[in-house]
């Protein structure tokens, strides 16, 4: 299980960072952890909402890896 929601955040971490590439060819996956040093990102919709399923994940996982080890 772990092994799949680790691989769900890798795909998206690449898929975020292959948008905001195509926004800004200089930014690299520290600056997108940052966005907001970015205004291009920042106020870049499509990029927003990728990340905001990235987050979402990120959230997903915690819980289902808090669930596992509790029982």
């Amino acid at each position: 299980m772990q092994k799949i929601l680790d691989e769900l955040v890798e795909y998206q971490e690449k898929r975020l960072l292959k948008i905001a590439n195509q926004i800004n060819p200089r930014i690299t996956s520290d600056d997108i952890l940052q966005p907001n040093d970015f205004p291009e990102l920042e106020n870049n919709p499509y990029f927003r909402y990728e990340e905001g399923v990235l987050k979402g994940i990120h959230a997903a996982r915690m819980a289902i890896l808090s669930e596992l080890s509790s029982t």
